[in-house]
């Protein structure tokens, strides 16, 4: 086993902070951003992998995009941020690309595949 891999059970995904309050407000914010190509918010295409919001409000999002040539690569990230910022009470906002896990079409939500067709 390589020294970079987790220990076996831990999660591949961080956990978010959904007990803080502003929690509800930024995942509405991400749900106005949308892949340009796919006609449908990229929270839930399940390209958002974690929201972690400290106690003095600053928010870190770890996300991920369908593949990593995305044309939108280095811009969906800013989108994001522009979209957390505005809100009451926020006071930074940091999003970092991530690659692991790579994102596979089972982290989309119902909603998403519904929307698309695939159920």
């Amino acid at each position: 086993m390589s020294k970079d891999a987790p220990l076996e059970g831990t999660p591949l995904i961080a956990p978010s902070s959904i007990e803080h309050p502003l929690y509800d407000s930024v995942v509405e914010s991400i749900k106005t951003v949308y892949d340009p190509e796919i006609p449908v918010n990229i929270y839930d295409l399940g390209l958002i992998y974690t929201i972690n919001i400290n106690n003095e409000s600053e928010v870190q999002i770890l996300m991920s995009l369908t593949a990593p040539g995305c044309p939108v690569a280095g811009e969906m990230p800013v989108w994001v941020a522009e979209a957390i910022e505005p809100l009451p009470g926020i006071k930074n906002v940091d999003v970092e690309l991530v690659w692991e896990p790579p994102w596979g079409m089972e982290m989309m939500s119902d909603e998403a595949k519904l929307e698309l067709g695939f159920i």
